[in-house]
């Protein structure tokens, strides 16, 4: 064969020295994420550190390698560690350094309230760089897989159950400790009493503690449930009157209090809860992760997170999440999984204009609908919800609406899809919603490379 090749030289590629200033372009999101963090107020967690020890591994160095890992989908503290010596960005912006993964899971789980406030910082520098001018914004949730295993639950149903079945496992166990006392039977040597009843006894206490649980989120479901009926039975006496005939189909049927049957505690996160999945017909431990985005930068201005299976009460704890610090946005456009009364009157309160769906949007609209004349106002007694239906079928609702399906779903779809964020590290609510804000946080400082370098 006449056919030239060229060749490899293993030996000699292993002996090549490189230069991470050739490796590393100028625009490279490696030196972008350490010349923020070289901008940024860090005193708040320097104040942590104890003023005497050993020598410490400096924030941040730590910051900049939790930053540039989970802006490109590096989320175990394993694996970041393996990084620092196998990836050149991430060597770069561990200066040289090669913290262990404890250290690096520690600074997370210790640092997660400074790191919120450092989102607000790095917020602010977007704006001093005019990528972000706050303006309108779109809200949205999805669910995002806890720490928690559904083997390590169980239903209120089982664990009724369960208690009966170790009370009475308990009685027999003292019915065998007396006749053994009473010499009335040789107890086997494994078996120890006073340990077994102190095992079922931690049990109880355990499902003590999960019965609690469950009876006080079905008694905070059974309060929101009973908002929603009369909330409904006020629109359909409204509609009654507006039409003076009697509303076709069923009335709605008012909630049942206490615990279901199916409702299910996790012993390995307790405060994740069984959600529906976004992706299949089945259900699994989850947490409700909310996003506001600003429609013109695409850039996340506030986060929250929640056990709640949907999303009717997250629009005020995400808006009051937003720091003042930012500014003030003008309009906001949610989805009808927000609807209600008290979520429209929320966001007037604030002064920011809503623009909630009432009903689910039709996926393929007809063009002829565009040439309809548009109904009448409505009257000054109306209804939010017929209110609502209205201002959203006006131009500008309707290019503010609009752009929520273009704005806060695909960076929602971003994170989950191209960071690939589908499970937390973290356990409880508090460490889930810290985590949840450094996810937003990494997204941030990917979008403003992004905006910055396209300006360049």
């Amino acid at each position: 064969m006449s056919r030239k090749f060229k060749t490899p030289d293993y030996e000699a590629t292993l002996n090549q020295t490189i230069r991470l200033r050739e490796a590393l372009p100028l625009n490279h999101l490696a030196r972008f994420v350490v010349d923020v963090i070289a901008q940024l107020d860090l005193s708040a967690i320097y104040a942590r550190y104890a003023s005497v020890g050993g020598e410490a591994i400096a924030p941040e160095i730590l910051l900049g390698l939790l930053f540039y890992a989970y802006a490109t989908g590096l989320f175990s503290s394993r694996k970041i560690e393996r990084a620092t010596y196998e990836s050149i960005p991430v060597r770069f912006v561990a200066g040289g350094v090669h913290p262990d993964h404890d250290t690096i899971a520690h600074f997370r789980k210790t640092f997660l309230a400074e790191i919120q406030e450092l989102f607000v910082q790095i917020l602010l520098l977007a704006q001093a760089a005019q990528v972000l001018k706050l303006g309108n914004l779109s809200l949205d949730g999805s669910k995002i897989h806890a720490d928690a295993s559904k083997s390590h639950a169980v239903s209120y149903k089982r664990l009724l159950a369960l208690e009966v079945q170790i009370r009475q496992e308990v009685s027999e166990l003292l019915t065998l400790g007396e006749r053994a006392d009473q010499g009335e039977l040789q107890l086997p040597d494994e078996l120890i009493i006073p340990d077994e009843l102190a095992l079922r006894q931690e049990r109880l206490t355990n499902l003590a503690r999960a019965k609690a649980v469950l009876e006080a989120r079905a008694q905070e479901r059974y309060a929101a449930e009973q908002v929603d009926y009369e909330a409904k039975l006020r629109e359909r006496e409204e509609k009654a009157r507006a039409t003076r005939r009697k509303p076709g189909g069923r009335p709605p049927q008012p909630p049942e209090p206490g615990p279901r049957d199916t409702d299910q505690y996790n012993f390995t996160d307790p405060e994740s809860r069984i959600m529906k999945n976004s992706t299949n017909d089945g259900f699994d431990q989850h947490y409700n992760v909310q996003t506001a985005v600003d429609q013109a930068s695409l850039l996340i201005v506030a986060t929250a997170l929640s056990n709640h299976p949907n999303d009717k009460r997250e629009a005020e704890p995400t808006l009051d999440a937003l720091s003042s610090k930012v500014g003030q946005p003008t309009a906001a456009a949610l989805d009808n999984g927000y609807f209600s009364e008290a979520n429209v009157e929320a966001l007037e309160r604030r002064g920011i204009e809503p623009y909630i769906a009432t009903g689910r949007e039709p996926h393929h609209q007809s063009w002829q609908i565009w040439g309809t004349e548009r109904p009448a106002p409505p009257a000054e007694d109306a209804s939010p919800k017929i209110k609502m239906a209205y201002k959203l079928q006006t131009k500008i609702g309707q290019a503010i609406y609009r752009l929520r399906k273009c704005t806060v779903e695909p960076v929602i779809g971003l994170i989950k899809e191209v960071l690939g964020f589908r499970q937390f590290s973290l356990r409880g609510l508090l460490a889930a919603a810290g985590e949840w804000c450094l996810v937003c946080l990494a997204f941030n400082l990917k979008r403003m490379h992004t905006l910055m370098m396209g300006s360049v």
